[in-house]
């Protein structure tokens, strides 16, 4: 899964083609997704949701139903014309946390079956087709950068243009930056397909405000670039507490009391900046701080309510293996 640091929602299409240099930072956490396949004797479909505890058999993918979770797993299967499976579907990451885990979990079930099917899907051709199923799952827009954490792991720069999307891998010493990383989990899910379609109407519509804020949100996402490429951690921390500052202000419902309490208690513990995962509106929230803070800040953000959720960077991104078996 990602934590995006800056330039989030620019990777809508078209919302990108309106701001040059328009592009998408974000870091490939170790909250991972993970998707098992085995084969059966008969046509039948057996799917299992480790989180969510739930269970459904049938005789054919279409009788499966529409509510989550099977909703995207449903359309996956169509696409591939999965039928006499057992699939068993696991995740770190809380519901609605805004760190792309529904996104994480369709590239592994995509990457699952295509190997299942002997399909040789490169890289793009493979998240192509996860961003568009996840499309038709959520009835929204799907940015581009959510995938490619998950694929490619590491830290990116997804830049965006009208030659399309490309993922730059940046040379970022992974372990400084885990070391003055915090993603704490606010207890609420984030409202991504509310707040994006108010954002992109607005600025569809030509809203100035939201056309400056988005400017400057491009330019907040070049300095963060700047910062990780050289190591300027307090910079990194600036450009964070920046980029909220704007994001707060694209759409009503992007924070909340319960947020701004969060980010207020972890900047007064010494965080560098903070601010939410995802669209806003509940979900996650990355907080960055140096390492001779984390302790405090990590304790104020528990103190407030939040669930730390542990993790580092992750380097390996996607893995698809032969054998071993799904917790019972």
């Amino acid at each position: 899964m990602r934590i995006d640091l800056a330039g989030a929602t620019l990777d809508i299409w078209p919302l990108y083609l309106y701001h040059a240099g328009a592009q998408t930072l974000n870091v490939a956490v170790t909250l991972r997704a993970r998707c098992w396949l085995r084969t059966r004797n008969d046509r039948r479909l057996v799917l299992r949701s480790i989180d969510t505890n739930q269970r459904v058999e049938t005789d054919h993918w279409s009788a499966l139903p529409e509510d989550a979770p099977w909703r995207l797993l449903k359309r996956i299967l169509a696409h591939f014309d999965g039928t006499g499976l057992e699939v068993v579907t696991q995740s770190d990451s809380p519901i609605g946390a805004g760190i792309a885990g529904s996104s994480a979990l369709n590239i592994a079930t995509c990457a699952a079956l295509a190997r299942w099917r002997g399909l040789d899907l490169t890289g793009e051709a493979l998240l192509g087709v996860a961003m568009n199923l996840e499309a038709q799952a959520i009835d929204v827009p799907t940015g581009a950068q959510d995938y490619r954490p998950a694929f490619y792991g590491g830290v990116s720069a997804v830049e965006l243009g009208v030659g399309g999307v490309t993922r730059v891998g940046l040379e970022v010493d992974a372990a400084a930056l885990a070391d003055r990383l915090i993603v704490a989990y606010t207890g609420a899910s984030r409202q991504s397909g509310i707040n994006n379609w108010q954002v992109m109407k607005g600025r569809i519509d030509g809203d100035p405000g939201v056309t400056e804020h988005f400017d400057q949100i491009c330019q907040v996402a070049g300095a963060m670039r700047r910062a990780l490429v050289a190591a300027d951690w307090p910079e990194v921390g600036r450009q964070i507490a920046r980029e909220w500052e704007l994001r707060k202000q694209l759409a009503p419902g992007v924070t909340t009391p319960a947020i701004d309490d969060l980010i207020g208690r972890a900047e007064r513990a010494g965080a560098l900046g903070a601010k939410v995962c995802g669209a806003g509106g509940g979900g996650c929230i990355a907080t960055f701080a140096e390492p001779g803070n984390m302790a405090a800040v990590t304790a104020a953000l528990a103190k407030g309510g939040a669930t730390i959720l542990a993790c580092r960077v992750d380097t390996d991104g996607l893995t698809v293996a032969e054998g071993g078996s799904p917790p019972a």
